[in-house]
């Protein structure tokens, strides 16, 4: 129940972003909604507006985005919450300025390409996580147990690697390891979106059968399906990273206050994790606003911003 519950919100979440995409897009390709963490909008601020932008099927960005605007508003800010579907239109409004902040970036290497495009438009108000990893999966029931073994392989696959979106840094990463380990000729990437991969993932270990993924961490997925990481001895999904808060340029000038809370930010692995299943999973779209205020009164009352 719990695993449809969480695939469920997923899809929904995507589904969700492409159909505003539809509707009320804005200059950055993506889309705006002017909420608190119910859906209503924000108000009361008198600092001014500060604009985050997320893809809501990305739940690392999901998550600090309602943690940070529950603490940016507590210093008096209105919070624009801007989601979108691609993290190249996010980029690019970032350095545009239509995007204020990105609350849960990976540019030192999942996302490196488009820091090389846009850094000089961008500010980087520090790492509040330092052990991200992209990663390739299968079910723990799976005899395979690194990258290398999946060569000759490919038929138990199907010849193929379930990926997430295609504008995605895990994607062009793995676009990188196939010919690393000579996987290319064998098998395809697969790629859609997050919500699909996630959906047969499920299908897959319902009825224990094969299957490849490309995952990250920290990512809820790992805890919620019986997965595995691959070894990878040639280190060709690259090597663990921080997640850092990004902003546009000229951002900590307008806003020194709301820089120098976001820059005293740091959650470990057990803060991050309890953090992620409760905007994700215990509470979901719709009530994140609730799972921040139960995480900070509930389950870290001594969290603070100043680490």
């Amino acid at each position: 129940m719990r695993r449809n519950r969480i695939i469920a919100l997923a899809a929904l979440a995507a589904a969700a972003s492409l159909t505003l995409a539809g509707c009320a897009t804005d200059g950055a390709g993506g889309t705006t909604a002017l909420t608190g963490g119910d859906g209503s909008s924000s108000g009361g601020g008198d600092k001014g507006t500060i604009t985050l932008g997320f893809l809501p099927s990305w739940t690392d960005g999901l998550s600090t985005a309602y943690l940070l605007q529950d603490q940016l508003e507590k210093l008096g800010y209105d919070v624009r919450m801007k989601t979108l579907t691609e993290a190249g239109p996010l980029y690019t409004g970032l350095a545009q300025g239509d995007v204020d902040v990105f609350p849960s970036a990976w540019p030192e290497i999942t996302q490196a390409e488009y820091m090389a495009k846009y850094g000089d438009d961008i500010e980087d108000l520090g790492t509040y996580y330092d052990n991200a990893k992209l990663t390739i999966a299968v079910p723990e029931y799976t005899d395979i147990d690194s990258i290398d073994q999946l060569a000759g392989a490919a038929d138990r696959f199907d010849g193929r690697i379930i990926g997430i979106e295609p504008g995605a840094g895990l994607t062009t990463q793995t676009t990188k390891m196939l010919p690393a380990y000579g996987l290319d000729g064998e098998y395809q990437l697969v790629t859609s979106s997050t919500a699909a991969m996630l959906t047969e993932l499920k299908a897959a270990t319902e009825k224990k059968q094969d299957i490849v993924v490309t995952l990250w961490r920290p990512f809820w997925a790992n805890d919620a399906f019986p997965v595995k990481d691959l070894e990878d001895p040639k280190g060709a999904m690259g090597e663990a990273e921080g997640l850092h808060f990004l902003a546009t340029d000229g951002f900590a000038k307008k806003y020194p206050e709301a820089a120098a809370l976001i820059a005293k930010i740091r959650l470990d692995d057990e803060q991050y994790g309890s953090l992620e299943d409760l905007v994700v999973n215990e509470y979901g779209e719709g009530r994140e606003a609730d799972a921040v205020d139960d995480w900070l009164s509930q389950q870290n009352p001594d969290w603070s911003v100043k680490g």
